[in-house]
């Protein structure tokens, strides 16, 4: 079973698959790209060259790793250049342009200058192109990691090329390649090939199949026999390969007395959010932390989270807990699904839906032969069209929660790159106090013309729906004004507003549905942008303001606020006419005075 890839985080609203690593520390990514003359040939209808794909690729991942992982390590190298640079200039035909570091603004302004067709100049300038040794590039990448003392969770390095026989079946300089990725990928280095499209195709057994690191596990997207032609489909596997993978929580998923397979939570789509200010100290400019503790209200003496207690309130008494009593009160039991049996798809509503979705997916590192058994049940409930109801706690003192496994299956496409991974949709399922019965208002009953002719209305604006095809233009926005002031650019790129609707498109889509509809529903001459029509004059009042009905009140009534003390309700326009009524004169216009004024004359 071929396990999800990750898809891409744009800030557009989605993010992807993610899963964990044991070690703890940064990622580091090395781009090799291939800087040979066959590398700068144009495609045909003015494509780009494959090393301005390449470039494009390149700033991509600087700019996603300055916003989302910024402490991570990027290197940029070229090979088979005509000028060398690289550490005490122990390699030829190898330029490093960017060493292993944190990516920033500076590095972004080198990468868009090598890109276009003054890139393709510029480079051509700085580095040229030479004879290629690959072996000589791959010995002065492993130096790049070496010269590194920080602890790295991630070693990869990618390699961009479109010549399938770099060296021209030198035999000695393929041995010389093949001996130093064997010591690369011993020392922890995962090495991939991200191959580019050639006149006559990419033919990747004969040199870079020994190259590459096989996939580590089944999580990996492995070696892609195609080429890739187009900038998305090259951005694709690059993301698929660099981001990091984080799981939401491990847990057993118990089948049975004695039956667990270990699976993996994993979060589909999460809402894309501006990232939060960072707090800076204004004489240095360095960030702050902030520390809180708790002192005596009385003694003004330091606490201690031991000396820390909770109460609650019951029965007129204070009842005080240790945290230990707290926890244990919350706790339901351990982390875990735990499997209640299985019901048909039938019975899933689509009010059912709460809240998002997570993934599930099996974990073989954590108990063997999970993946076996996870994929027989996901076969199983895909072939009978039915779904597994669990009990599950994602966390230790989480309340427990019911949900429904739907399951899954894989999708690829032309590419062989995996579009849809297999696994279960995790459905939270609402408790009975969720779901309320609502009385509707009473509405108008629309005839069956206006509804068969709404119904054309809404086929003609049917479209496919894809939740990556719409950015949030507020983080879009934020995230290119950012950029801007970070590269000293003029002004932000511009940015198309996805939400708002095509108007001209939804109009020569409809034709004269619309007025049709409009004939059916609304009256004669109806038209929803005219002003309303202007109020009628009162007739006698010379065009004046209608004159407000007088308000009258009872006497027993007004007594009986009196005796209550309730004068103070009843408003100033009713107290001025209860004046006037019962013959009290007051020169005063607060309600106050009103109200002692009438006390006095009911009272007497």
């Amino acid at each position: 079973m071929t396990k999800w890839v990750k898809l891409h985080n744009n800030n557009s609203g989605s993010l992807s698959l993610v899963g964990d690593y044991k070690t703890t520390g940064r990622d580091s990514l090395v781009f090799l790209v291939d800087a040979s003359k066959e590398m700068f040939i144009k495609g045909e209808d003015g494509e780009p060259s494959n090393f301005d794909m390449t470039m494009q690729v390149v700033r991509s991942v600087y700019t996603s790793k300055i916003i989302n992982s910024h402490r991570d390590l990027v290197a940029l190298v070229f090979y088979g250049t005509e000028q060398s640079k690289n550490p005490r200039n122990s390699f030829k035909h190898v330029y490093v342009y960017h060493d292993l570091d944190e990516p920033g603004a500076k590095r972004v302004q080198d990468v868009d200058a090598l890109r276009g067709g003054k890139g393709a100049q510029l480079a051509a300038k700085t580095m040229g192109s030479g004879e290629t040794s690959l072996g000589d590039a791959l010995w002065c990448c492993a130096n790049l990691y070496s010269d590194i003392k920080l602890r790295l969770s991630q070693k990869r390095l990618m390699i961009f090329t479109c010549r399938d026989e770099p060296h021209g079946g030198d035999s000695v300089k393929d041995r010389q390649a093949r001996t130093k990725a064997s010591d690369l990928k011993e020392t922890g280095v995962t090495i991939d090939l991200m191959h580019l499209m050639k006149p006559g195709g990419f033919n990747v057994a004969s040199f870079f199949r020994d190259i590459v690191s096989p996939p580590e596990d089944e999580s990996e997207l492995g070696l892609q026999l195609e080429p890739c032609v187009k900038l998305e489909d090259l951005q694709k596997r690059v993301r698929a390969k660099e981001q990091r993978k984080r799981a939401m929580a491990r847990l057993n998923l118990c089948l049975g007395e004695g039956i667990n397979v270990a699976v993996g939570i994993y979060a589909t789509a999460v809402t894309a959010r501006k990232q939060a200010p960072v707090r800076l100290y204004r004489e240095t400019n360095e960030p702050v932390r902030s520390k809180t503790r708790t002192f005596h209200t009385q003694t003004g003496s330091l606490l201690l989270p031991s000396e820390i207690k909770k109460a609650q309130v019951y029965s007129k008494k204070q009842i005080v807990m240790e945290k230990d009593e707290v926890d244990a009160i919350k706790k339901f039991d351990d982390p875990g699904m735990f499997l209640i049996g299985f019901k048909p798809m039938e019975k899933l509503k689509r009010h059912h839906h709460i809240r998002p979705a997570v993934f599930l997916y099996p974990e073989e590192d954590e108990v063997k032969g999970s993946a076996c058994l996870f994929s027989a049940l996901l076969t199983k409930c895909s072939e009978r069209n039915v779904f597994a109801l669990c009990r599950c706690i994602a966390r230790r003192n989480y309340p427990p929660r019911f949900v429904a496994l739907v399951p899954q299956k894989e999708e690829v496409d032309e590419g062989k790159v995996q579009i849809t991974p297999p696994g279960f949709n995790v459905i939270y399922l609402p408790f009975a106090d969720d779901i309320r019965t609502l009385d509707p208002p009473q509405c108008p009953v629309a005839s069956q013309i206006q509804v068969d002719k709404m119904k054309e209305i809404v086929s003609k604006l049917r479209f496919k729906y894809r939740s990556d095809a719409f950015e949030n233009p507020v983080i879009q926005q934020h995230y290119r004004n950012l950029e801007a002031l970070a590269l000293d650019m003029m002004a932000p790129e511009d940015m198309e507003d996805l939400i708002m609707p095509k108007v001209d498109q939804i109009d020569g889509r409809l034709g004269p549905l619309v007025e049709e509809f409009k004939d059916l529903v609304y009256p004669f001459n109806y038209n929803p942008d005219s002003k309303p029509a202007a109020k009628r004059k009162t007739a006698g009042t010379g065009g004046g303001a209608e004159k407000k009905p007088k308000v009258e009140m009872p006497e027993e009534e007004l007594r009986a606020h009196m005796q209550n003390g309730t004068l103070g309700k009843l408003t100033v326009a009713v107290l001025k006419e209860a004046c006037k009524q019962f013959g009290v004169r007051t020169t005063g216009t607060k309600k106050q005075e009103l109200i002692d004024a009438l006390t006095e004359r009911l009272g007497s």
